[in-house]
């Protein structure tokens, strides 16, 4: 059985690159492949692993602009807004929040005037109050 400390370690090394073989896995922590295998299977079955995904370079794709869209409405509107803001292809993904805003979209276009254009379309909504784009510049972590 592999301890709280080792399946923190398998689920670091996978969030880190999910194409990480369990073989190499093993050799990083000290444990056998298949204890590896084994816990990845109980990871996943017990819903801690949802799913493995990947990371996009969306400039090498023509989306140079990633924004976080920070978007305010009425209390009458907000389940609409999500319903609609969700069908929208510029959103990558779609939060709900407290703090400075109700509702967080982090959005890619190919240049500013995409996005100008775009909020243009989220202010149209019926009952958007306010809305505040941020342009991310760098990635860090």
């Amino acid at each position: 059985m592999l301890r709280i400390s080792n399946l923190n370690s398998i689920l670091k090394i996978l969030k880190n690159n999910s194409r990480t073989p369990f073989v190499k896995i093993a050799n990083m922590i000290g444990k056998s492949e298949a204890a590896i295998r084994k816990s990845v299977k109980k990871l996943i079955s017990a819903g801690i692993i949802k799913k493995f995904t990947l990371e996009i370079d969306y400039k090498k794709l023509g989306l140079n602009v990633d924004a976080i869209i920070g978007i305010d409405t009425t209390p009458q509107s907000y389940l609409n807004n999500i319903e609609l803001l969700k069908k929208f292809d510029e959103i990558e993904s779609l939060y709900t929040s407290t703090g400075d805003h109700m509702i967080i979209a982090r959005c890619l276009f190919e240049d500013s005037e995409k996005l100008a254009v775009f909020l243009k379309k989220i202010e149209k909504l019926s009952g958007v109050i306010k809305i505040c784009p941020t342009i991310i510049l760098e990635k860090i972590k």
